[in-house]
């Protein structure tokens, strides 16, 4: 395992040396991630059947999962402040195996609930933030192109897990691939040993700064401090793990509502994709093979995206290009009770994969772009707890629609309307928002050419993001940050 490399001379982030070896351990870790919980519908057909269950009883295995991926969101945040990514990556790559090998030996749904929902969608969770976070530590320049690399992890987990799982299943049946599948994800701790966090190594280093400053702080008479400053500084201490101020940043909260409404249609089409197939009376391994295609196109479409999102065109505006992928994500979801053979699947996973690998591409760095580097871990955890819920309810929604009416077109076409209105409100909104910020900019006369932002606003202009910010540089010993502890010492 690499140790960590000392950056104190650096003010940037490296964009590239060891960041590509980051790069492909983040491409494994949220490959897994987002992969795994949609993979795993390969299975449900047969699980259903084996514990007599309706299509929204089965659909609660993956919606916990995922909603227990979100919404785990702040601790994972809260952990990858106060440790790094490293350590996080690997206790949930633990996680993941330990979850999916108990789930082996479950007797009811509601133990598949408990081990592949709660314990792997957990570990999945402490996979997923890390590994979003670091690459805006080892990447600037080239952050929209890096994003898009990595989460092109995804499609190219699911290609290979779709027929994996298949072939597991027809060979081994669903136990005895709980039980494989919990030894493979196991390599996300090897993903997780790749994250070598950027600054000089903490531990007795950390202790030592901070008894140094104790003591100089008693020496100076700083340490009589009252009850009530004790909670200024408790509560001073929770916002530097966690910024609840984020929910007065405008643009903060505008993404939020579009993506907690998005995530209602989200994941729910490819939960039920492959079931879909298999009831009109196509077989396993071809309906298995339609996720294969989707990934594909799905693995081309996330680079690609990242290519175009970086350009000086769209960059200045990419919450706009992103508010038109969720929208034509919602079209694909609309139009897909037209594909009634076949060959229709096969046209709509292709155009759905395209959309889907658009919105995934730029999930994460619209969010970056509107709060900044130096705030976006914070971001990230306030963020998938909110989406968690929808989430959550997605595709159990989907297959209520299913037992209801006993058609999949109903819950397509929810799926569809609701990413549609997401896309829509998006789009309206930022184009608010950069109004507003060009008459902030204009009053202040303190634009920034590369974003189009103001400072005040954002905490995300370009030279502020040059700044080694976060925990990740150097867990709990920023040296301003011990400043503020001992209480005003650096003005003393």
């Amino acid at each position: 395992m690499p140790s960590p490399a000392n950056t104190g001379l650096a003010s940037t982030p490296p964009d590239g040396g060891w960041g590509w070896a980051v790069l492909f351990g983040a491409f494994v870790s949220i490959g897994f991630s987002y992969a795994f919980p949609k993979a795993i519908a390969i299975f449900f057909k047969e699980i259903q059947a084996f514990f007599g269950t309706s299509y929204s009883e089965i659909a609660w295995v993956s919606s916990i999962m995922l909603a227990t991926t979100y919404g785990g969101g702040p601790i994972s945040s809260i952990l990858v402040n106060r440790f790094g990514s490293r350590p996080v990556v690997i206790f949930g790559g633990l996680l993941c195996g330990i979850g999916m090998v108990s789930a082996s030996f479950c007797t009811s749904i509601m133990q598949l609930y408990i081990c592949v929902g709660l314990i792997s969608g957990f570990g999945l969770a402490l996979n997923l933030q890390p590994s979003v976070i670091i690459i805006g530590k080892y990447f600037l320049k080239r952050r929209p192109l890096a994003n898009g690399l990595a989460m092109a992890g995804s499609p190219v987990m699911l290609c290979t897990l779709a027929p994996l799982n298949q072939f597991l299943f027809d060979n081994f049946g669903w136990r005895g691939s709980f039980l494989i599948l919990g030894a493979i994800l196991l390599n996300c701790c090897v993903a997780g040993a790749l994250f070598r966090p950027i600054g000089p190594a903490t531990g007795p280093i950390q202790k030592e700064a901070n008894k140094e400053a104790k003591e100089t702080a008693k020496a100076v008479g700083f340490l009589a401090a009252k009850e009530e400053e004790e909670d200024k500084e408790c509560c001073a201490k929770f916002n530097q793990y966690l910024d609840c101020s984020l929910f007065k940043h405008r643009g903060f909260l505008i993404y939020l509502v579009g993506n907690v409404l998005m995530f209602l249609g989200f994941f729910a089409p490819i939960v039920f994709l492959a079931p879909y197939a298999k009831h009109i009376g196509i077989d396993e391994y071809s309906a298995a093979f339609l996720l294969s295609i989707l990934a594909i196109v799905d693995m081309f479409a996330r680079p690609a995206t990242g290519l175009i999102a970086n350009s000086k065109w769209v960059r200045p505006k990419i919450q706009y290009f992103f508010s038109f992928s969720i929208a034509f994500n919602g079209a694909c979801h609309l139009l897909c009770p037209l594909a009634s053979d076949y060959t229709g699947l096969i046209i709509y996973s292709v155009f759905f994969g395209l959309a889907f690998g658009m919105v995934c591409a730029m999930l994460f760095e619209t969010l970056m772009d509107l709060v900044g580097a130096t705030r976006f871990t914070s971001a990230v955890g306030l963020v998938t707890i909110a989406e968690c819920c929808t989430i959550l309810l997605g595709p159990p929604i989907g297959g209520t629609l299913i037992d209801t009416f006993g058609d999949y077109k109903y819950m397509f076409i929810k799926c569809g309307a609701v990413m549609v209105l997401a896309g829509t409100f998006l789009f309206i909104m930022n184009y608010y928002n950069y109004r507003m910020l060009a008459k902030e900019e204009k009053a202040m006369g303190t634009k920034d050419p590369e974003h189009g932002r103001t400072i005040n606003e954002g905490s995300n202009d370009w030279d502020r993001e040059k700044i080694q910010d976060g925990q990740e540089l150097e867990p709990l010993t920023d040296e301003q940050g011990l400043k503020k502890k001992v209480n005003g010492l650096s003005e003393a």
